[in-house]
């Protein structure tokens, strides 16, 4: 019995044996798979033909110019009737203006020209008409930009004014024209600066210009200056004078005066609000011969857009220059009107 039983045992661990290494001989049989991409060899591509696109031709040009205008008329009225008791006198201003600047940039290169034209006159009731405002400005400037803010600048200005200016006198309650004060070119001013300039942004610049030369031109006989004589030949009913006059820097006889200084020049013009802006021009000039006693003028406009074309404008010139009065001098101005700008 035992034999046979241990018969048994061997006769199994034989079948097992032979089950296993029956299956270790079928995993070496199993097909693995092909990881080889085998690339077919593409049919030779024949009469190939070139195809020409056409492209249309784009007139396309860079502009480097950029305009301005604006012009437009003021105008104040008052008028009271007889029996007014509150007093007053009947009145009527009008003002006319003109402004225009053209600005080329292409790469660090700038020009600039702006040219502002002013005139008005004031008529009171039984008094002769005045002007209010009179103004030429024509401004050049050539610029070579050193940094995104700082340039070299050399700029040309010419400066005068359009019609006859007087001082009046009241006498026996008439007024008359007492003296001739200014005219076209008389005076009339050209001015060179050369040296640098401090640019920001487009709303402020600054000039520095340590080279300025200034010429005083005096080309209207009726505004020269005088000696004794000749005033009292020019203006036999006034009262006469003691010494001989000096205007504008030049004595009598002269017509050209030049002067060599350092200038300094600033413009703002900015808006503070959707409808409200801010345009100031200052000017400084010293003559290095009288530094110490540099000319100033300021000119600023506060103006408030009504609508496009109907706006309040409130204008002050501030003045010193001891060639043309021993004080500061000043002007003031507040009108409604008509502007039209271009680019709209």
């Amino acid at each position: 019995m035992l034999k046979k039983i241990n018969l048994l045992l061997v006769v199994s661990f034989l079948l097992i044996g032979q089950v296993s290494i029956a299956q270790v001989d079928l995993k070496g049989l199993r097909a693995k798979p092909d990881t080889n991409i085998v690339e077919k060899p593409q049919a030779p591509v024949t009469n190939l033909q070139q195809v020409t696109v056409p492209i249309p031709k784009l007139d396309l040009e860079v502009n480097y110019w950029k305009h301005w205008t604006k012009f437009g008329i003021n105008m104040n009225q008052a008028s009271f009737s007889e029996n007014w008791s509150a007093g007053g006198v009947n009145s009527i201003a009008v003002g006319l203006l003109g402004w225009h600047k053209s600005e080329y940039n292409k790469n660090n290169f700038q020009y600039t020209t702006e040219i502002d034209l002013k005139y008005g006159k004031i008529k009171n009731k039984e008094q002769l008409a005045k002007k209010n405002n009179d103004r030429i400005f024509w401004d050049h400037k050539i610029a070579y930009k050193l940094s995104p803010a700082w340039a070299l600048y050399f700029s040309v200005t010419f400066e005068s004014q359009f019609d006859l200016g007087y001082n009046y006198k009241t006498e026996d309650g008439v007024e008359r024209i007492y003296e001739y004060t200014s005219s076209f070119m008389g005076p009339g001013y050209f001015t060179e600066s050369f040296g640098l300039e401090y640019k920001p942004d487009n709303t402020f610049s600054l000039r520095l210009g340590t080279g300025t030369a200034r010429q005083t031109l005096v080309l209207d006989d009726r505004v020269k200056p005088l000696t004794i004589d000749e005033y009292a030949l020019r203006y036999p009913e006034n009262k006469p004078i003691t010494k001989d006059q000096e205007k504008f820097g030049l004595h009598p006889g002269e017509n050209f005066r030049n002067d060599l200084a350092f200038q300094i020049t600033a413009n703002l013009d900015r808006n503070l609000s959707k409808n409200l802006n801010l345009k100031a021009r200052y000017n400084m000039f010293a003559d290095y011969k009288e530094l110490s006693d540099p000319d100033h003028r300021l000119d600023a406009t506060l103006t408030a857009k009504v609508t496009n074309l109907v706006n309040v404008s409130l204008s002050g010139i501030v003045v010193y220059n001891s060639d043309e009065a021993d004080k500061i001098q000043y002007s003031q101005a507040l009108a409604l009107g008509l502007t039209y700008t271009l680019p709209r």
